[in-house]
Order: structure tokens, then C-alpha cells, then sequence
């Protein structure tokens, strides 16, 4: 099969704009594409799964181990031809200095990934040759399989930088980009604009198939697409694990916040609840007036509620249908942005402070600066949603806020950060209600799913019995 990992010398250098032309140029050759993102980023993985047309994954070597890795990609790439990765900031950057530890370079040796090397060219000449030099000497056991130069002046620029590295460096050169106003997608603090910000609706203005076209004539402009579909992962697609069957046949449905605030979730945490025997309901707390009805636990991931605070504010039916079904007992777990929209109150940038669900009685504020940035260890230090005392989960931590006024609420989590070391009490709990600032992968614990879910099941059988 068809298989490749998009790597950077750096982040910033345009590995997203890459990834994308090729997904799109695949497309427009008929491909099934799978694409997957490294690391714990969910912007990148949003536009990869509008790009393609199929729900991208994320790989992760210090989230997850190399089995839970390679059960991803193997279930992700059913009825695909075609395996696209896109890495995470620099081709060796990971958990720390010393190691490979969460790099490009341990999942690309671990999925057996040829690795297409993106450089930044915007402002080099015959040093560009250096910089690759140094990629191909610094990893003997990683072979680069091609370089693709972005942000390349002209087809004059290109042929000196092609000229350059072909004098000293064995690496082919697979093509190269142009500056390009028309594919550039917008950023911010927590990164990227989403995919969910842009038209992604068949029916409507067509911006997605626009994109697509465009994507797809540039890569195939510039690019040599016959020599990167040759490319193949080397990985035994055959051995997929089947996934766990469902230990009980009454479903639970879980709503799962999902609109221009909220997007941020692994689709696998999604996959080992269903596997649970979850029903997935999705809904918005910005525009729908309530809850969705009959369901039996919510899920509030991460966004950018701080953009939309104002439309969740005014919404104060959905707001009260929150506080309602938090009175009745019934499991909510919340992640980042999810805990800021069950706070009391959001003050946002620009000072202005917006009323938010009230079920936690501490204050968020926005903050100039990332705030506890980094892969996380959780362990959870009393029996809570996710799980028995004692269990482990890794998770990430990447937000621009704080709490502002924290008062004494019970905690569920100890925290270690893999950056600084840190360690500190999270995991804040209400009733049946478990939020954090920490997103956490549910593979790296799979009894997690099993345990919400449960959780659900539980109070679900509470009420149908006092019906």
C-alpha cells in the first residue's frame, strides 16, 4: 500500500499546506486515502479529514505504546489504498532532547513509513543543501525517502535549490511549493482556524471542493505524485486486532458537544465508547435550545469557546438544560474547553466577562501565554468517571487560561507534566461531573471508555427504575 510521513526540519515550515496538496492530488487520482496526524494536534487532523473525505487519526509514541499505535493505523486504513502521515513539529523533535521519545522519527521506524522531508526554502539558497545534509547524517537508521522544498520563490529559485542539494546530498528532491495566498488557512493562538470554521457541507458553496481543486493542480504542478505514491509502507497491514466487543447489549447515549466551539476530540475516544456500547449523539451548545432528549451522559471537549463565549453566554436555554441534567445525576465529562463552558464565568482577552453553565464554582479567565503546555502523565488518585484508583493515562495539556479564583473543590487527578516535571492536583469534580484542563487519549487507558460508559449504564438503570 501506498504510504508516507510527511516531516518537517521545523515546525512552521508548511508540512500542513504538503500534506494537504498531496491528500488532494490523491483524490483527484481516484485514491482512498487514510490520513493520519502525529503528536497530539487536533487542527491538523480536522483539515486532513476534510481534505480526504475519511475521519483522520492520530499516532502518538508517548501517548500510546507501539501496539495501540499500530492497532490505529491498521483499523484506520480498512478499504484505503493510500497511507498519509503527517509528523509533528521538527522530523526528531519529541517528548524531550536526549531521545526520540514522541517523534516523527520513532512512529515513521515504527509504522515502517517512508519519510518526504519538508523544507522551508522561502529565504535560502545553496545552504539549503547543509540543511538537509544534516537530516540525512543525524538518523542512520532513518532513511529519507525524498525532500519537497515550500515557499519557493520561482521555478528559477527551485532549480538553483535543486542544483544545490543534488551536489551533496543523496536525498531526491520530490518538488516544491510556491507561496500560495489561496491555500494559506488562517492562525491563531491555539493554532490553525479549524476545519469545522470553514464550508465542509456537500450542497453548499463548494469552498471544500474549491480547495480540493486548487490543493490538487499545485501538487500536480510541482510535485513528483508518481514517485511519491510509490512510496509504500512496510508495515503487515493483515494483523489488525479486532475491536472489543461490546459488553452489554443496552446502549447508552452520549452527547457529544460538537460545533465551531467545540471540535477537540480523538475520534478514537469516540470509537472505544461506541465499542462500550455507546450511541454517539452530537449537538451544539452554541445554536441547539437544549439537550438532545434521553441521554444518558455528555461529553464537552476542547475548542475555542473563549471565540464564541457571547453566543454561549445568550444561550441560556441550553445553558439551563446543562445545570438540569447535571442535578440529575447523570455522568458529564469535560476536557478544556468543556470545563470552561461549565464554569462560572468567562472573561475573555479583551476583558469583557461572559456568564458560562455555573455547575463548578470557579472563574476562567483568558491568559497572554500557553499555560501548563505539554505531554501529561495523569494518575487518578480516588475511584472517579475514567476509572479505578491508581490508573494511568497520558494525556497533553495546551491551553491559553486559567482558573482565576479556585476554591477548595475536590480533585481526581495527580498530575505529572513531562516538560517541567511539575506535578499538581487536577481532575476537578462535581457530583457525577469529572473536568479538566487535560485531554486525554483514551487508548492509552481503554478501560477509561469502558468505565464511562458504565458509569452511564448505572444511573441509567437508577432512572428506569424509579420511572
Amino acid at each position: 500500500m501506498t504510504g508516507l510521513l510527511v516531516a518537517g526540519t521545523a515546525s512552521g515550515v508548511g508540512k500542513t499546506t504538503v500534506s494537504l496538496a498531496i491528500l488532494a492530488a490523491m483524490r483527484r487520482r481516484g485514491r482512498i486515502v487514510q490520513a493520519f496526524k502525529g503528536g497530539p494536534d487536533f487542527l491538523d487532523a480536522g483539515h486532513h479529514t476534510r481534505i480526504s473525505g475519511r475521519i483522520a487519526r492520530n499516532l502518538d509514541t508517548w501517548m500510546l505504546d507501539d501496539e495501540a499505535n499500530k492497532d490505529v493505523l491498521r483499523q484506520a486504513v480498512q478499504g484505503a489504498d493510500a497511507i498519509l502521515a503527517e509528523g509533528m513539529m521538527g522530523l526528531f523533535d519529541g517528548k524531550d532532547g536526549a531521545t526520540e521519545s514522541g517523534s516523527s522519527a520513532e512512529i515513521a521506524k515504527l509504522l515502517r513509513l517512508p519519510v518526504v522531508l519538508v523544507v522551508d526554502a522561502g529565504k535560502s539558497a545553496r545552504s539549503i543543501a547543509a540543511v538537509i545534509l544534516g537530516f540525512e547524517l543525524f538518523d542512520p537508521q532513518l532513511a529519507l525517502a525524498g525532500v519537497i522544498l515550500n515557499r519557493v520563490a520561482s521555478e528559477r529559485h527551485f532549480r538553483m535549490l535543486e542544483a544545490a542539494i543534488l551536489s551533496a546530498c543523496r536525498t531526491p528532491v520530490l518538488g516544491w511549493l510556491p507561496r500560495e495566498s489561496a491555500i494559506a488557512i488562517p492562525e491563531r493562538h491555539l493554532g490553525l482556524h479549524t476545519a469545522e470554521e470553514f464550508d465542509v457541507h456537500e450542497g453548499q458553496d463548494g469552498t471544500t471542493e474549491k480547495l480540493i481543486e486548487t490543493l490538487g493542480l499545485l501538487a500536480e504542478k510541482h510535485l513528483d505524485l508518481d514517485r511519491l505514491l510509490s512510496l509504500e509502507c512496510g508495515l503487515d497491514l493483515e494483523s489488525t486486532l479486532l475491536p472489543a466487543p461490546c459488553i452489554s447489549t443496552r446502549h447508552v447515549r452520549i452527547g457529544v458537544a460538537r460545533d465551531h466551539a467545540f471540535s477537540f476530540y480523538y475520534d478514537d475516544n469516540l470509537d472505544l465508547l461506541r465499542q462500550q456500547g455507546a450511541v454517539i449523539v452530537p449537538f451544539s451548545p452554541t445554536h441547539d435550545p437544549s439537550l438532545p432528549e434521553d441521554i444518558d451522559a455528555l461529553y464537552l471537549g476542547g475548542g475555542y469557546p473563549e471565540l464564541y463565549a457571547q453566543q454561549l453566554s445568550a444561550n441560556t436555554g441550553m445553558l439551563a438544560s446543562m445545570q438540569a441534567f447535571v442535578a440529575s445525576g447523570r455522568p458529564v465529562y469535560a476536557e478544556c474547553g468543556g470545563m470552561i463552558y461549565l464554569s462560572q464565568q468567562l472573561t475573555t482577552a479583551n476583558g469583557i466577562t461572559y456568564p458560562m453553565a455555573r455547575v463548578f464554582p470557579f472563574a476562567i479567565e483568558m491568559t497572554g501565554k500557553l499555560v501548563q503546555f505539554g505531554y501529561v502523565t495523569v494518575e487518578l488518585t480516588d475511584d472517579c468517571l475514567l476509572g479505578t484508583r491508581g490508573t494511568i493515562i497520558r494525556g497533553h495539556s495546551f491551553h491559553y487560561s486559567r482558573i482565576s479564583n479556585h476554591s477548595g473543590i475536590g480533585t481526581h487527578y495527580r498530575v505529572q507534566y513531562s516538560l517541567s516535571g511539575k506535578l499538581e492536583n487536577e481532575g476537578y469534580g462535581v457530583g457525577n461531573v469529572l473536568a479538566s484542563y487535560i485531554h486525554l487519549h483514551f487508548r492509552a487507558a481503554p478501560t477509561a471508555a469502558a468505565h464511562f460508559v458504565e458509569a452511564a449504564r448505572r444511573v441509567q438503570s437508577e432512572h428506569m427504575a424509579s420511572a
